[in-house]
């Protein structure tokens, strides 16, 4: 009576549910009906940090656990830090400066993209090599190229960054790349670019995305007629975690495509219908035309019988 529940069968699964607790299933029953959340079975905080402090973009970052400290470790540990602090400051103060002059002197080689089609080959052979050959499907052309198509296609396009040396970097490639739900998620519902940071196509598009750590990912789709970056994902990822991230920027962006998408309809069903009617002006002026011509050839006929 209190729930307005009248199948039993329904009753008993909703009581299974809470465990029997008559209190907790009427009162999520009520949460239901008002579209508040559970109160007493409340979905279970993430461990990992959300970062939403930019509304354009979504960002999504792992922390790395940091082993706990004994009080006196810590005390140590910033009395390390407080002396030390001087000679950091100035250690990398010149480190700065020289990597600064350094520039100058011998240009960082990744700087010189000569064959970005080359460097996405040679990434994807490696990681074949490392990895094998399951995998989600690598496009395998520019990261300019990529974006065309996804703007072309209207669909997301996910650009996988590799940091060959970070310490996530395998872990995240075995075991949450090519985990098969994984695999499957990209394959049906996005375009995947990958390169690694070490080849100048990589450390381009490294440039122009201005990631903070490894392993990243980056979703782009067309928004506002502007390829846009509308979700950042860095750190050590799981597959279940990567797969409702994935989705959850999708759903939330989906509207952007769906909606670009009638637009390009309604512009194509507009230059059809302007086709159209200027082949009908066509046709009725080439008709015309033919009349007027017939017409002048009777009139000249009569006046050759005359």
């Amino acid at each position: 009576d209190l729930t307005g529940i009248e199948s039993m069968d329904q009753c008993r699964h909703t009581l299974e549910q809470h465990n029997w607790n008559i209190e907790a299933a009427v009162q999520d029953r009520l949460n239901e009906q008002e579209g508040v959340p559970s109160v007493f079975n409340p979905p279970p905080s993430r461990p990992l940090q959300v970062n939403t402090a930019d509304h354009r973009i979504y960002s999504y970052v792992v922390s790395r656990p940091q082993p706990r400290a004994s009080y006196l470790t810590g005390l140590l540990g910033w009395g390390y830090y407080f002396i030390m602090l001087p000679f950091r400051f100035t250690y990398y103060t010149l480190l700065d400066i020289f990597r600064f002059a350094l520039r100058f002197i011998r240009p960082d080689p990744r700087s010189r993209v000569t064959d970005p089609v080359g460097d996405i080959i040679s990434f994807i052979h490696m990681f074949e090599e490392k990895y094998g050959r399951i995998h989600p499907v690598f496009y395998q052309g520019t990261y300019s190229q990529a974006l065309n198509d996804a703007k072309r296609e209207l669909r997301f396009l996910l650009v996988y960054l590799h940091g060959d040396d970070h310490q996530d970097t395998d872990e995240f490639c075995r075991n949450t790349l090519c985990v098969p739900e994984v695999i499957t998620l990209i394959n049906t519902r996005m375009l995947f670019w990958a390169c690694s940071t070490n080849k100048p196509e990589g450390y381009r598009v490294s440039q122009a995305l201005r990631e903070n750590t490894y392993p990243f990912l980056a979703v782009i789709m067309l928004k506002d007629r502007r390829m846009t970056v509308v979700g950042r994902l860095e750190g050590l990822i799981q597959a279940d975690d990567l797969i409702n991230q994935l989705m959850f920027i999708m759903d939330a962006n989906q509207t952007y495509l769906v909606s670009e998408r009638l637009e390009r309809e309604e512009r194509n069903q507009t230059q059809v219908l302007r086709q159209q009617q200027d082949e009908a002006y066509l046709a009725s002026l080439r008709a015309d035309q033919e009349k007027e011509r017939k017409k002048k050839e009777e009139r000249e006929r009569k006046k050759k019988k005359e």
